[in-house]
């Protein structure tokens, strides 16, 4: 199997959660798969949201093309969290707020100098074309990591080729989907050195994984990021570039 691999970040990150209170605006803690097929469809020049013209066509272009495509997200943080803030802002464009003077005070949650290990499963003619793209360093529309206030970093791509199933592994470092994992003992292992002076974490989070068909809504899915050791995983694990990964 052969897998794309890149690294992706930025100063700034925003994935907005469609739940909003009156005075903030709040981000996923992890760029999600949905996201990340945006970023693709800007690479290619697909279509977004607001662009379809054809009642016949269900779902965005970017999507409709690429929701096929296979996924694996490593963050490269400490102890898995990315740090986040509360960011206000002054949008006066004029038409942004109803008030006198149109201006409208914004205030979001950013995460701040996230990054993550992407790896693309080359298993079709669309993932391969957007391989070739990115290792070309080539793009139709700028990315950018949930809006255009936080331009994308894509860098250090490479073609990692034969990549193989493994069946033993004590961990798995991308994120993963919480109900397919059983975690394993300290005790179970036979390296234990491994986790001598490791600060260990547990991140977890629910993350869309799709858009539903009737609502446009998310769909989603809670993922884990951890150093735990994992006893059994109910799905694929991949070793790629050293690491253990699932692509979802």
């Amino acid at each position: 199997m052969d897998i794309l691999k890149f690294t992706l970040g930025g100063r700034t990150a925003f994935f907005k959660k469609p739940e909003v209170n009156t005075y903030y605006s709040f981000t996923y803690g992890n760029i999600h798969k949905v996201a990340l097929f945006g970023i693709f469809g800007a690479i290619l020049g697909y279509k977004g949201y607001g662009e379809n013209n054809n009642k016949d066509v269900i779902f965005p272009e970017f999507y409709e093309k690429l929701k096929g495509v296979q996924c694996s997200i490593i963050p490269i943080n400490e102890e898995g969290f990315i740090k986040k803030k509360i960011q206000q802002f002054n949008n006066s464009v004029g038409y942004a707020s109803k008030e006198l003077g149109g201006n409208l005070i914004v205030k979001e949650q950013w995460l701040e100098n996230p990054k993550w290990d992407i790896f693309v499963k080359l298993d079709s003619a669309i993932a391969v074309k957007l391989a070739d793209a990115i290792l070309n360093r080539k793009c139709v529309y700028v990315p950018y990591l949930g809006k255009n206030d936080h331009p994308a970093d894509i860098y250090n791509a490479v073609l990692l080729n034969n990549c193989s199933l493994i069946k033993n592994y004590m961990k798995i470092d991308s994120l993963f989907l919480k109900g397919l994992a059983e975690y394993g003992d300290f005790n179970d292992f036979e390296d234990e050195d491994e986790y001598e002076n490791v600060n260990l974490f547990k991140y977890e989070e629910s993350l869309p994984i799709g858009l539903n068909e009737a609502t446009q809504m998310y769909c989603y899915n809670t993922f884990v990021h951890t150093n735990l050791p994992i006893e059994k995983y109910h799905g694929e694990v991949f070793q790629a570039d050293g690491r253990n990964i699932v692509f979802n």
